[in-house]
Formats: structure tokens, sequence, C-alpha cells
């Protein structure tokens, strides 16, 4: 159970590696625009918000990824402590969006389901 917790912890990293990338480095760009449906001008407006936020997402994937090396190293319970503050993060804010914004279910389920995968597998791992 561990190694598939640590491979979902793994997808949800790279899920917000990127987010970081289209919310910090293409905002602003048409496929970028279509996929979070903003105008040119939204976009523009919400530039340097979209930017802090995706680095909020990077650092989430890079707590997550410094977990599972701390697991695969045998160190445990801190890698273990790192991966549950990172998809556990990552899981909050996918719940906020379904709360705060129901008409974008799909993007919070596509943002919650490798971390809520990763709890659930970790939890059940380390139990065990």
């Amino acid at each position: 159970m561990v190694v598939s917790a640590l491979a979902a912890a793994a997808l949800a990293a790279v899920l917000h590696v990127y987010i970081f990338v289209m919310e910090s480095l293409t905002w602003t760009s048409p496929r970028t625009r279509a996929v979070f449906g903003t105008t040119e001008d939204e976009a523009q407006t919400t530039r340097l918000l979209a930017f802090n936020q995706g680095f909020y997402n990077l650092f989430l994937a890079v707590v997550t990824g410094i977990g599972i090396i701390a697991v695969v190293v045998g160190e445990t319970a801190v890698g273990a402590a790192l991966i549950f503050a990172g998809v556990g993060s990552m899981l909050a804010a996918a719940v906020v969006l379904l709360a705060s914004s129901p008409d974008k279910t799909r993007s919070a389920v596509i943002q919650g389901f490798f971390p809520l995968l990763a709890i659930v597998l970790l939890l059940i791992g380390l139990v065990r």
C-alpha cells in the first residue's frame, strides 16, 4: 500500500507542478486562458495573483516530493508527515474550490483525486 500511496502522491505532485506552470508561466496564453475560462483582460488583471498562487502549488509539490524521497530512503515518519502536509493541503484546496465554486466540480475532482487517494493508501499502509 505504501508504494501505491507514493505513486498517488507523486501524481498529485506532478499535477501541481503543471498547475504551477499554467498559473505562473503561461497564465496569459490562449491555451491556459481556455483551461481557466478567463478572457485576455481578466488574465492580464489577475496575472500577479495567479503567479503567486502558482508558487503555492509548486511548493506543495516540492514538500510532497521531499516526503516521497524521505519514505524511500527509510525515514518513514518524516516522509509521511511531509506527504500528509503536501497532499492534505492539496485536498483541502480542492474542497475549498468545490465549496466556493460548485460550477468547478470537475476541476476540484481533478485537483483532489490523487491527494485523497494518497492519503487513504498511506494511512492503510502505515497502519499495517
